[in-house]
């Protein structure tokens, strides 16, 4: 690079590229294999240099050029943007004749094209072999004779003596390409000459992008063409150069670079509907359209790529002028100060500001032009031709004139296909191992556990094991001495017979041999277990450490003792009952729903000693302590779980959310995000990451976290559609069918609140009389489906805040899915009556949803209405899918009839609930509908079944005390009533109705005695 001196005192350097045509092969000309010809370089317009005159090799069909010549633009943005839309062009010239005065007469055999792209990547050298194609396309000519030619190349090296941009500038800087494609839906005027192959107007679409941080740079595309419709365009056509007309045909594509068309739904602009398919569909077949398909690049230097970014946020809107003229563009404001057909279409840049998108592609309305379109924004088009030039008088009001042919294109609603991409993120994404790292900094893994038992724990396992070896040794002596002889064992004292037992061990070998084996034992944990591994010289450290180990071992010994013996007891126990995880898991769940906190902390307690490497169980226990209200400990348990599994991906979606309780929101955001990264995708993970972005009033964030949740969220809807089949969906239809308007049960009434299809048209009166019976929005949304997973795991906060979203975001009314988590969060927060009012809202809309009956009939439970909640509840069982918590439904129910002295319906209820999910309380529910029915044998087995599966819960030891009073055991019934007292019961009406019983007992076997007195007196008499 050279330097040159301005006249503002800077330094300015000029770039030397060297350009050096090597050989051209398998190139033919008129002479044949006399063939002469030489090279002509140039970029764009400007002449670079000549060749000398190369003859051709023809043995090796070469021609070796050896031509060298420089291209020297300046080093700024401005000549980098300009070099990346230009390319050097060769052309092969081929010497006919050469006169005697130096005349040459000339023919041109071809033209090759090199492009300057990689010198913007990087690179200092490259070498490129490019095809050489003719002026004329001789296909036809060629196959009418028969020769069939090799492709013509030639071999070019561009090299600089440095790289144009260093490494901090190629991290910093922007290449931008854009594709301008096909504008469809024109007006009708625009249309072809008849017997005419091309229209006589030019059309043009033109855009304005930073270069730096003080300079634009416009980008003209001036060659489209008019095409007829009968067909779609092409799929993956190549991208065409600007400045097309100085080439010949072949050279006008881009290499490498093609138009890559997407599903309409997949797009990034506007028509991008169901509802606007059929109209592009129809449009992009069979009307006429104008065709670019022409890539321009453009350079942005680090300022310009930070401007472009300011531009984008300040305003997300581009304008993409359109025009049709006749007449050449420069001279367009000066004979004419009307642009024709001039039109607008905005590109929302927005999406750039993704984190991670570098490429938008989409369809962009064409709007008339009118300058209050522009917001103050500049045409690029010829300042003269605009449609409002002249400046209104002082005090008058400006008057915009009526672009009569730009609106043609609303009539037409025509629209144009524009692409735009970056080489790199303008908003860098986190790689998912840059995320991963960054959780386990917040959170450490926990260690992997050994597979088996280190050696300190096999060395104790050991000495257990030779403790049990000596036990069964002492144990087969003493059987020797004394088992057959109980007189010899009573006549002996504890000494001798210890003396007898030891003289017996020591005679037979097995004292010998089970203390050898001991002191194996022993050499063991010394070693493994207290890592002594050198012998102690100081005789104070000897006695201190013999006293450490005899301590040690006589505490294992007993540790040993107790497995065996406690062993034994198990053994000899059939009635006990060793619970599986999942009915713990089932347990805890119940006893949350129950409001019975602390015994589900037990339950999870247990879940996790048993499980330490499972996350779900860690989860889960964080998500009651959030129910509780306890966030540090639901903290405590959200960071075991990702500690032990880093990927678990609700536990990291409730990290972010209990971190934003606590206003950690760099954390929830990383929690958040590393969510988002896993698989498979999350519609909750985005949506609580767009939430969270919203929340911090971040521009474009929530937005593109909100569109990916709904993409995710409609490929779910869609592969679930796809995977039912014909017979599924005959069966589904069948089934509503016949559930359109169930009968109520026979043990409900029919609910006035919620008349059927036929009381509304026989005219009977209603609440809702003045509103359509069909909701105007049924289907499930990004918010309702978060605010799910949210109530599930009692977060109430974010999950208010996702509801307020749904509602901002709701058209045309508030949804079913809306109105019934509403309802569950209103019940979490205790308001009861507002929680109803919205399932009536949601029941009116969709009264066959057997959870928003059940839901109802939760919130009239702990309100204390039991009768309407006895109601809700025998709806929600009478559809063919059952309620999602079937298991809290039927225990409330069977309680509420027993309170109604309805035993034989509670019996039935809790019969069922002990087939579906039995327990401890449906097993006590049985029990108690049974004792009440005076089937006592029946209910004792029942709260048996309970005892075995919960022997904490009071009330069960109470009926076992009330159950074995009515059967006259009056000890058993004190036994099992101080038990229930030993475990804190409550109920008053119970504890009084046993002291009844007791009382009762008492009094009959008083009157047992004393007829059986009187009997024996008058028998003696």
């Amino acid at each position: 690079m050279s330097t040159v001196c301005t006249s503002e005192e800077t330094i300015k350097t000029i770039v030397s590229i060297q350009i050096t045509a090597k050989c051209g092969r398998n190139i033919q000309g008129k002479k044949g294999d006399n063939l002469q010809s030489f090279l002509q370089v140039s970029v764009e317009e400007v002449n670079l240099g000549e060749s000398e005159k190369k003859h051709a090799n023809p043995a090796k069909h070469t021609i070796d050029y050896d031509f060298t010549c420089s291209y020297n633009p300046p080093n700024d943005a401005q000549a980098f943007s300009e070099i990346l839309q230009k390319a050097i062009t060769f052309t092969l010239v081929e010497v006919l004749h050469e006169g005697k005065k130096g005349e040459l007469k000339t023919a041109i055999l071809g033209q090759a094209v090199v492009d300057f792209f990689p010198l913007l990547q990087g690179q200092c050298t490259f070498l490129s072999t490019v095809p050489v194609n003719p002026m004329v396309n001789p296909a036809i000519k060629e196959s009418r004779q028969g020769i069939h030619r090799k492709q013509p190349t030639l071999d070019v090296c561009v090299s600089v003596s440095e790289p144009l941009l260093t490494e901090a500038e190629l991290s910093t800087c922007i290449i931008m390409k854009v594709t301008v494609e096909t504008a469809y839906s024109l007006p009708d005027t625009w249309t072809l000459p008849s017997g005419s192959a091309h229209s006589p107007f030019a059309y043009f679409a033109a855009l304005e992008v930073p270069l730096t941080a003080e300079h634009d740079q416009v980008l003209m595309f001036s060659e489209g063409y008019l095409k007829p419709g009968g067909q779609r365009e092409g799929k993956c056509r190549r991208k065409r150069r600007p400045l097309q007309t100085l080439l010949v045909p072949g050279n006008q594509f881009l290499p490498g670079s093609f138009c890559q068309p997407e599903p309409i739904d997949h797009e990034d602009g506007e028509l991008t509907g169901l509802e606007d398919q059929p109209f592009r569909v129809e449009a992009e077949i069979t009307k006429n359209r104008v065709s670019w398909d022409t890539e321009i690049r453009c350079f942005l230097d680090s300022s310009g790529a930070s401007r472009l970014k300011e531009k984008i946020t300040e305003s997300r809107l581009w304008p993409v002028e359109l025009m049709r003229t006749l007449v050449p563009l420069s001279r367009l404001g000066d004979e004419n100060p009307e642009i024709p057909f001039h039109g607008l279409a905005f590109v929302d840049m927005g999406r750039l500001l993704y984190p991670g998108v570098s490429r938008i592609r989409g369809a962009y309305t064409v709007h008339p032009f009118y300058e209050s379109e522009l917001l103050n924004k500049q045409s690029v088009l010829p300042a003269k031709a605009t449609i409002s030039d002249e400046t209104p008088e002082s005090g008058s009001e400006p008057e915009t004139k009526v672009n009569v042919e730009g609106n043609m294109y609303l009539e037409a609603r025509t629209y144009v296909i524009i692409e735009m991409s970056l080489n790199r993120p303008l908003v860098p994404k986190p790689s998912p191992e840059e995320l991963a790292r960054r959780v386990k900094v917040l959170i450490p893994p926990k260690p992997k556990r050994p597979a088996g038992p280190s050696r300190a724990e096999k060395a104790v396992l050991d000495f257990h094991t030779q403790v049990g070896n000596a036990v069964d040794a002492v144990s087969e002596q003493f059987a020797e001495l004394f088992g057959a002889n109980s007189e010899l064992q009573e006549s002996l004292s504890k000494e001798q017979i210890l003396a007898e037992v030891m003289g017996g061990l020591n005679v037979s070998g097995r004292y010998f041999t089970f203390k050898e084996q001991i002191k194996l034992a022993v050499v063991k944990i010394v070693r493994d277990k207290m890592q002594r591994s050198k012998p102690l010289t100081d005789p104070q450290e000897v006695k201190e450490f013999v006293s450490k180990l005899y301590v040690y071992l006589v505490d294992e010994m007993h540790v040993a003792l107790n497995k065996i013996y406690s062993s034994d007891v198990a053994e000899d126990c059939t009635d006990g009952i060793k619970l599986e995880s999942s009915q713990l898991r089932h347990f805890a769940k119940e006893a949350q729903l129950t409001s019975n906190y602390q015994q589900a902390v037990q339950y999870y307690q247990e879940l996790v000693v048993r499980h330490p490497d499972e996350p779900l169980y860690k989860f889960e226990w964080g998500s009651l302590y959030m129910l509780i209200g306890d966030y540090m400990k639901a903290k405590e348990c959200f960071h075991d779980a990702v500690s032990t599994q880093q990927t678990h991906q609700p536990s990291l979606m409730m990290c972010g959310v209990v971190a934003v309780l606590f206003e950690r929101y760099n954390e929830a955001l990383t929690f958040l995000e590393r969510a988002t990264s896993l698989e498979p995708p999350s519609v909750e993970a985005w949506t609580l990451m767009g939430l969270l972005h919203l929340s911090l009033n971040e521009a474009f964030l929530p937005e593109r976290a909100f569109l990916e949740a709904k993409k995710i969220l409609g490929e779910e809807e869609a592969n679930r559609a796809h995977a039912d089949d014909n017979t599924e969906e005959v069966k589904a239809q069948q089934d509503e069918h016949e559930t359109d308007n169930p009968a109520p049960p026979p043990m409900a009434e029919h609910d006035p609140e919620f008349p059927d299809h036929d009381m509304e048209e026989s005219g009977e009166t209603s609440s809702h009389s003045d509103r359509s019976a069909t909701p105007t929005k049924l289907t499930s949304s990004i918010f309702t489906q978060t605010v799910k997973f949210l109530l599930q795991n009692n977060a109430l906060q974010m999950s208010e805040y996702a509801l307020t979203q749904e509602l901002l975001g709701s058209k045309g009314g508030c949804s079913v899915p809306y109105y019934y988590s509403l309802a569950q969060f209103q019940l979490l927060k205790g308001d009861y009556s507002s929680a109803i009012d919205n399932l009536k809202e949601a029941l009116f809309y969709k009264s066959q949803n057997p959870d928003a009956w059940a839901l109802k009939g939760h919130c009239h439970y702990l309100q204390g209405a039991f009768t309407e909640a006895r109601e809700s509840y025998e709806w929600s069982m009478v559809f063919p899918e059952p309620p999602s918590d079937t298991n809290i439904v039927l225990l409330r129910l069977g309680a509420i009839y027993i309170l109604e002295e309805k035993f034989m319906q509670a019996k039935e209820v809790f019969l069922q609930a002990c087939e579906q999910s039995p327990s401890c309380l449906t097993w006590l529910g049985l029990g108690k509908a049974c004792y009440r029915l005076g089937e006592l044998c029946v209910a004792e087995e029942a709260v048996a079944v309970a005892t075995l599966l919960n022997s904490s819960n009071a009330e069960v030891w109470a009926y076992l005390s009330l159950i074995s009073l009515k059967s006259g055991r009056l000890e058993e019934g004190d036994e099992y009533y101080k038990n229930a007292i030993s475990f804190d019961l409550q109920d008053s009406s119970l504890i009084e109705e046993i002291s009844e019983a007791k009382h009762q007992t008492r009094m009959s076997k008083l009157a047992s005695c004393f007829n059986a007195s009187a009997q024996a007196q008058g028998e003696i008499v």
